[in-house]
C-alpha cells in the first residue's frame, strides 16, 4: 500500500516512538511520542564496524504486504543499525494463512545457521516444532505480535507484543461509550479474524468479556472467521450482515478484516449508520475514520514491536537477561483525537528514513 496522501499527517498504521523512551504498560486512551528518530540509512546490511563477522539475524513476520509488516521491519532495521555489524534479513510468507511457508521458511534459517530468529507466528500450534528445533541447535528466538504455545525463557528467549486482551478491552469500551455509555443498549456483532492467530484471538476474547459486562447490549458471536485478506474479510462481512439485521454496532481485530468489514457496510449502505470498531490502521481506515465511518481504532506500534524484538535478540547474543514478556502498547484513536500530535506519531510513521520507500 502507497502512504503519501493529503491525509499523510495522519494516515497508516500506527508506528510508536522506539528512541529508548519508557512507553506505558497496555493499551490507553493516548500514547506520548518519543523524540524524533535519527534517520537510518535504507539498508538492511551490517554497519562497518570492526569487530569482524556481522551477526546474522532473521525477521520473519507473519506476511509482509500490510503496513503493519512494514513497520515491525522498520523498527527491526533500526534496532540493527543502532546496534552495528548486523545483517537483518526480513523475510515472511506472501499469504498471512500460509502455515506451511512460515514453517519451512524457519526450517531452512535453523539448517542456514542464522544467530537469531524474530518471529511473528502464524499459528501457535504450528510453529512450535520450528522454534523448539532452533532451540535446540542453539539459536535463540523471540517471539513477536502473536503467541506460541511453548514456555518463553526456556522454548524462547522472550514474547515482545501488544497485551493483545486489554486492546479488546478498550475496543469494547468505546464500542459502549459510542452506544450511549452506562445507557448502552442495542445488538453487537464481532467478526473473527483467523483460527490459530493468537494475537487476533485475545482481542476477541478482551472484547467479548468487556462488553458482557454492559447489560443492555445484546453480543452477536456467530464464530464466523474474516480470513487473510480484505477480499476474504468483506466476504464473510456480508453473509454476517445479510443474517443479522437490526446491528446497532460491530467490531473486527484486525486491519484486513477491519477493512472487509467498511466494504461490506458500504454496499450494504450502513457504512455511518452503525456504530463500527476495528483494530490497527491504514491509510483508508484513517479515511473513512475522518468520513464518520468508523468509531475508533485500536493502534499497536509494531515499530516498537519489531525494534524491541531484534535488540532482546542482540541484547540475549550479548549475555543479557530479558524479560520473559514485553509489553509494547497500545492507544485508542477516534475522530475526536487523531489530529493531536501523539496521535499524529502513531498513524504518521516516515518510512523512507528506516526502509528507503
Amino acid at each position: 500500500m502507497k502512504r503519501r496522501s493529503s491525509l499523510a499527517s495522519l494516515a497508516l498504521v500506527g508506528l510508536c516512538a522506539v528512541l529508548g523512551v519508557a512507553f506505558p504498560a497496555g493499551c490507553e486512551e493516548k500514547s506520548a511520542p518519543a523524540d524524533p528518530a535519527k534517520p537510518a540509512a535504507p539498508t538492511d546490511k551490517p554497519a562497518d564496524t570492526p569487530s569482524g563477522k556481522p551477526i546474522r539475524v532473521a525477521l520473519v513476520p507473519k506476511g509482509t504486504t500490510h503496513e503493519f509488516w512494514k513497520s515491525i521491519h522498520a523498527g527491526g532495521v533500526k534496532a540493527a543499525k543502532e546496534s552495528g555489524n548486523v545483517e537483518l534479513t526480513f523475510r515472511g510468507p506472501e499469504r498471512e494463512d500460509d502455515r506451511e511457508q512460515q514453517v519451512s521458511l524457519v526450517q531452512n534459517l535453523v539448517s542456514s545457521k542464522y544467530d537469531a530468529i524474530v518471529l511473528a507466528p502464524l499459528d501457535d500450534k504450528a510453529l512450535v516444532g520450528p522454534v523448539k528445533d532452533a532451540a535446540a541447535a542453539g539459536i535463540p528466538v523471540v517471539i513477536v505480535d502473536s503467541g506460541l504455545q511453548a514456555e518463553a525463557g526456556k522454548d524462547f528467549v522472550s514474547f515482545v507484543a501488544t497485551d493483545n486482551y486489554k486492546g479488546g478491552q478498550l475496543a469494547a469500551q468505546r464500542m459502549v461509550k459510542s452506544l450511549g455509555g452506562d445507557a448502552a443498549k442495542g445488538r453487537v456483532l464481532m467478526l473473527r479474524y483467523q483460527e490459530g492467530s493468537a494475537s487476533t484471538a485475545q482481542r476477541e476474547q478482551g472484547f467479548a468479556d468487556e462488553i458482557a459486562k454492559a447489560k443492555g447490549i445484546t453480543f452477536i458471536d456467530p464464530k464466523r472467521y474474516a480470513g487473510a485478506t480484505r477480499a476474504t474479510a468483506q466476504e464473510a462481512a456480508e453473509n454476517l450482515l445479510a443474517s443479522n439485521a437490526d446491528l446497532q454496532g460491530v467490531y473486527c481485530p484486525n486491519e484486513s478484516s477491519t477493512f472487509g468489514m467498511l466494504l461490506a457496510l458500504r454496499s450494504r449502505g450502513l457504512a455511518g449508520k452503525v456504530n463500527f470498531v476495528g483494530f490497527d490502521s491504514s491509510e483508508g481506515l484513517v479515511q473513512a475514520m475522518t468520513a464518520g465511518e468508523i468509531d475508533g481504532l485500536v493502534v499497536q506500534n509494531p515499530m516498537r514491536m519489531g525494534y524491541l524484538g531484534v535488540k532482546t535478540a542482540l541484547d540475549h547474543l550479548r549475555g543479557v537477561k530479558a524479560e520473559k514478556s514485553i509489553d509494547t502498547g497500545c492507544a485508542l484513536v477516534t475522530k475526536e483525537n487523531m489530529g493531536t500530535p501523539d496521535m499524529q506519531e502513531l498513524l504518521a510513521p516516515d518510512f523512507k528514513k528506516y526502509l528507503g520507500e
